[in-house]
């Protein structure tokens, strides 16, 4: 699974950065190209050549040449390059960026709509010309060596989410985004229940919920009365017991499946919770 922004490497991408944050990252695929991609951040790709598929558990999307796909923080994708020529350019934005933008352009947030924190996100976008021109003006920062490059890529940012703003008519993206600026915070029980079986750490989920990893697991301890780390291991065993007892994988690769590189310390941990191990429900 590749997390990005945190994973994009020099070999792999070319990255402009705003301080410490990836702003922009430009990829060719190396085809066949087949990733799960987790979203650490927002982000917008924006489809420079070639075709590609990205699905999720709930729906497919085709992109080519031109359109533009925001995906929410916390969304997981596989990506699928159709042909050798894809080439993208993705944004990222963290919550500060999104913040500051609606802070500073209140007057465009007149009338906004919160959405559900706890709703999957992805919309296609179809640009205009004058976004491709956008886009062509970005290119030349990926070489320049430029003092003020944090300065001029904090304006591109401006830019391009006024350009996003443009083409979103029914305002899903201005409602997501006047969201985030109100603080809402998603639900802790739908975010484990959504991403327990996700190769992600307590930080990675406390981020997602939009708390702090103390306030995370103190809400958490709070309504449930356990940690979320034992939550999340009772329900990763319980999954477990449904799998093999409906016989759809042997030991080993249910095992596999909830995220346990130890095939031992899976029966260990199975038998402490349930009396018996895992093989016994096989049988």
């Amino acid at each position: 699974m590749l997390r990005i922004p945190s994973e994009i490497q020099a070999h792999q991408f070319e990255s402009l950065k705003i301080q410490e944050n990836t702003f922009v990252a430009y990829r060719s695929d190396v085809y066949p190209s087949k990733n799960d991609v987790f979203f650490e951040e927002n982000a917008v790709i924006y489809v420079l050549e070639g075709d590609k598929i990205f699905s999720s558990s709930n729906s497919e999307v085709r992109v080519q040449k031109g359109d533009v796909l925001f995906v929410k923080r916390g969304y997981y994708l596989m990506s699928e390059s159709i042909n050798e020529a894809y080439k993208s350019l993705v944004f990222f934005f963290d919550e500060k960026i999104l913040k500051e933008f609606v802070s500073q352009n209140l007057e465009l947030f007149e009338n906004t709509t919160s959405i559900d924190p706890n709703s999957s996100w992805l919309l296609t976008l179809k640009s205009n010309e004058a976004f491709g021109k956008y886009i062509e003006s970005i290119l030349p920062y990926f070489k320049s060596k430029t003092k003020y490059l944090n300065q001029f890529l904090k304006l591109k940012v401006q830019e391009l989410l006024l350009h996003l703003l443009e083409f979103d008519p029914n305002n899903q993206l201005k409602n997501l985004l006047f969201s985030i600026y109100t603080g809402q915070k998603a639900d802790l029980e739908f975010i484990l229940n959504t991403f327990y079986l996700k190769p992600l750490n307590l930080d990675e989920l406390a981020k997602l919920s939009g708390r702090s990893l103390s306030a995370f697991k103190r809400e958490f301890q709070e309504l449930f009365a356990q940690s979320p780390g034992q939550w999340i291991k009772d329900k990763k065993l319980e999954h477990a017991a449904f799998l093999i007892k409906n016989k759809m994988g042997n030991v080993e690769e249910v095992a596999e499946t909830i995220g346990y590189e130890s095939v031992s310390h899976f029966i260990k941990s199975f038998k402490e919770k349930y009396g018996h191990t895992p093989h016994k429900v096989a049988t």
